[in-house]
């Protein structure tokens, strides 16, 4: 087992340290997506989600949510090995894998004192927006612009292959 591999917790595991977390003073932020091929707006979206407080939970969405959002091929890679990806940053504390279609499960858990989102959101279109207030947490926008996707990538990639 990879050291990395140990940061991803199961839900339980993530909730006793989030609470431990907070106990000491501590801002916890959680961040969630896909991250399927990691690429730099991930990067920057999961810094600028470390930058609002000082302990990062990220919630990587499991093999058949993934697939039902993105479609059929998807996701590229078995959320094991997305997880530990995003486990490998320095920015990221924990990450936990979870299966449901939105993270309001994992807000609900974690109680979170803020729920970092990308730019192609706005503060008022987050989905989860009223459960992060209910919990008394704040909804944060962070990352840059949306110029980097998977989309795009495998665009690129497709257009490569072809020549």
């Amino acid at each position: 087992m990879s050291p990395d591999t140990r940061r991803v917790l199961s839900l339980p595991e993530a909730r006793r340290e989030v609470e431990a977390a907070k106990a000491a003073g501590r801002t916890v932020v959680l961040a969630n997506g896909i991250f399927d091929l990691f690429h730099v707006g991930h990067v920057r979206y999961l810094e600028g989600a470390a930058a609002e407080g000082d302990y990062l939970v990220v919630a990587v969405n499991g093999d058949a949510c993934a697939r039902e959002l993105k479609g059929p091929g998807r996701p590229f890679l078995p959320a094991a090995e997305r997880a530990e990806i995003v486990a490998a940053l320095r920015c990221v504390d924990r990450v936990v894998v979870f299966e449901e279609r939105d993270v309001i499960s994992v807000l609900r858990a974690l109680r979170p004192d803020v729920h970092a989102k990308g730019t192609d959101y706005t503060a008022d279109t987050v989905p989860e927006r009223e459960i992060t207030r209910e919990i008394g947490g704040r909804t944060a926008i962070v990352g840059d612009p949306k110029d980097h996707s998977t989309t795009d990538l495998l665009r690129a990639i497709r257009a490569t292959l072809a020549r």
